[in-house]
């Protein structure tokens, strides 16, 4: 690991300049200051802005949805780091989390992944692992982030239904035609037909195919 540096990060005006331009943000619990000086020290170098943080509590207070990885030391003051794992998918933060412990604990390290954990890496951790590490976390991010929007986009889309709307929406997707819908609600086909271009111009959609695309993509 790179060698403690005297000041806190980010001290420096021209540091907090430099930080505020980096393309990534990565968010450090850990109570042990030299190691939170020594990661934000190694993280600078590639690009990488780390907000450190010694309590749990004070982390839990921040912006949580600016960060794209979440480092988590397993022994934290008050709150454990798996405690502190839980409370973040509680909340549904999209950042990923990576487990930094100091004490081997394969039982732990097996359930963390099991529960959506990025990686969980053992101290002292070589400095490349880490970086690597973090960076394919931050990968990940980018394409849950893309997902997470589209599916906004989706539900966004699917709100401007009525509750007639969607209903009628259903049955396309189930595959029935717009005599057979007409006659299950008890409607005309021109009614059924103007639903229908209003659903298509709601959802965005040009034909049935898509408009079972958007439907299925939608998180209920």
């Amino acid at each position: 690991m790179l060698s403690t540096k005297s000041d806190s990060p980010g001290s420096d005006p021209s540091e907090q300049r430099a930080q505020g331009e980096m393309a990534h943000r990565v968010a450090l619990v850990d109570d042990n200051a030299s190691i939170r000086d020594a990661l934000s020290m190694l993280f600078r170098t590639v690009g990488v802005n780390v907000v450190a943080f010694r309590e749990p509590a004070t982390f839990l207070e921040a912006p949580l949805e600016d960060f794209e990885c979440i480092l988590l030391d397993v022994r934290l003051p008050e709150i454990g780091g798996m405690e502190l794992f839980h409370t973040l998918r509680t909340r549904k933060v999209l950042a990923l989390v990576i487990f930094l412990t100091g004490h081997g604990d394969i039982p732990m390290a097996v359930r963390a992944m099991q529960e959506g954990a990025f990686d969980f890496l053992e101290k002292p951790v070589d400095d490349q692992i880490l970086i690597e590490s973090v960076l394919g976390a931050v990968r990940r991010y980018a394409v849950l982030r893309e997902k997470h929007e589209m599916q906004a986009e989706i539900s966004s889309r699917v709100d401007r239904l009525t509750a007639r709307e969607r209903q009628i929406a259903d049955l396309i997707v189930a595959g029935h035609t717009s005599r057979e819908i007409a006659e299950q609600l008890s409607l005309s086909m021109r009614t059924v037909e103007h639903y229908r271009t209003k659903i298509a111009r709601k959802l965005e959609v040009d034909s049935v195919t898509a408009l079972v695309k958007v439907l299925s993509s939608n998180p209920e």
